[in-house]
């Protein structure tokens, strides 16, 4: 019963020597401001929608293409 109550012991002791590190590593980081983050954050939306747009009139396009090929090499 010893060896398990050390184990948890030790356990416990890692998580907290984690945490201190992580916290540690949380003040070093970089963080964006307001206005970086909001400008990546429009660039983001605009280029899904800019890529789903595209991906739609390639689909318009493809789609009927390869229905076209299926019907004629089935034929």
């Amino acid at each position: 019963m010893n060896g398990f109550f050390a184990k948890i012991k030790d356990s416990f002791g890692n998580f907290l020597n984690f945490t201190k590190d992580t916290r540690k590593e949380l003040n070093n980081v970089s963080w964006p401001t307001r206005r970086e983050l909001t400008g990546t954050t429009i660039v983001v939306i605009v280029a899904v929608f800019f890529f789903g747009f595209f991906l739609w009139i390639v689909d318009l396009i493809v789609g009927p293409a390869m229905g076209f090929l299926l019907r004629t090499l089935s034929s």
